[in-house]
């Protein structure tokens, strides 16, 4: 369980709107995007619900900065670690393992995933989707894929990802030893990455 953002409230006794933003995304990855309210939040955060309002006119308010958050932190903590390296290859081998340990961007994803029918959901997962599609394709390209048949990797990737989140968060299929897990990481690899 996560423990409340504590770091500007102490500095200054007043939580930030990232501090409430980053509550809703904890909140979000235990108990999905209904589960955000303003009430129970500020509950967690040790705060009333002025200090909600001093930064936010709504719940969809905050939610929405929760979302924008979530989504500019995995585009610099993904991608921004995988640009200096110059080898289309080994950036995808490096994105594989990278967002294989993303255990909490995953849940996260999951639970967005199931609330698609919310207005400020989907257009975040639209671009984050839209986001990844267009990296991996670029990255298979340079790999020296054919643009169609990076199109088709990327596509194949995607799925596959998506795939796994939903078999084993949502379905709640048991979750591989680490072992197992870490041997199909390296299948996928070895089949989706081409060699030269």
């Amino acid at each position: 369980m996560s423990q409340p953002v504590q770091t500007k409230q102490e500095r200054n006794g007043r939580l930030s709107a990232d501090d409430w933003a980053q509550a809703a995304l904890d909140l979000i990855a235990e108990q999905g995007v209904a589960a955000v309210a303003v009430e129970p939040l500020a509950r967690r955060l040790g705060v009333t619900k002025g200090s909600f309002y001093w930064h936010f006119p709504s719940r969809d308010a905050l939610l929405v900065a929760a979302l924008e958050r979530w989504e500019k932190v995995e585009q610099e903590t993904v991608f921004g670690q995988l640009e200096p390296i110059p080898d289309p290859r080994q950036r995808l081998r490096s994105l594989f393992h990278l967002v294989a340990h993303e255990v909490k961007s995953h849940i996260i994803y999951s639970e967005l995933l199931k609330a698609l029918d919310h207005p400020a959901v989907q257009p975040v997962i639209g671009r984050v989707s839209e986001r990844r599609l267009d990296y991996l394709t670029a990255s298979f390209r340079q790999a020296g894929l054919s643009r169609t048949d990076a199109q088709h990797r990327a596509r194949l990737l995607y799925a596959a990802y998506v795939g796994f989140l939903q078999l084993n968060l949502q379905l709640h299929q048991t979750r591989m030893q680490h072992d197992e897990f870490e041997a199909y990481v390296e299948h996928m690899m070895a089949t989706l990455i081409p060699n030269s």
